[in-house]
């Protein structure tokens, strides 16, 4: 009896998974944090600190970390690191201006030990926006052809339309899956 309870247990994810949401100020780590546990956009303000929230999706279960972007708040990003199993990197497709500084923000993180195993998922966010940049712009941009030893996909999303979100969390879902 205990090996069959075992065995459900296994496919119903019986651990929760620790998530971070980071990336710069603006990107929609918030909103994309909302859309997921309530499946609306909610009005936001500016994340000072942190939020963090607990998301059911397809039958596991995320502890999920909103981290603030701001310059003042990224170097506290470090203190959460501990235990986590993957990086929701959040970033504004349509913030041109702003695209450098993403990519140093996620190379510096990357380097950190604490993160070693953590699997990578990059949301290209808000590609509803006029004149963004592809997802083939944000992935050449984050130098994300240089990865090495890491687990990580691209995605092209909409956090106010809800689009993207499903696939990026699919592919979450699944890789985490697997790793157990």
């Amino acid at each position: 009896m205990g090996g069959v309870l075992s065995y459900f247990r296994g496919l119903l994810g019986s651990r929760e998974m620790r998530i971070l949401i980071l990336g710069l100020d603006g990107a929609g780590k918030t909103t994309i944090l909302y859309r997921l546990q309530v499946g609306e956009v909610v009005t936001t303000i500016p994340t000072i600190g942190f939020n963090v929230e607990q998301v059911t999706y397809k039958n596991l279960k995320f502890q999920v970390w909103d981290l603030g972007g701001q310059t003042s708040i990224r170097p506290y990003w470090r203190c959460y690191y501990s235990n986590t199993d993957a990086i929701i990197y959040v970033v504004d497709s349509a913030d041109r201006d702003r695209i450098g500084i993403s990519k140093d923000e996620l190379l510096y993180m990357l380097r950190e030990e604490e993160l070693a195993g953590a699997i990578l998922v990059v949301l290209a966010n808000k590609q509803d926006m006029d004149g963004c940049m592809t997802v083939a712009e944000v992935h050449h941009a984050l130098g994300l052809e240089n990865l090495k030893n890491r687990t990580f996909q691209i995605f092209k999303t909409s956090a106010t339309k809800g689009e993207g979100l499903d696939q990026a969390m699919d592919w979450l879902s699944n890789t985490l899956q697997s790793r157990k």
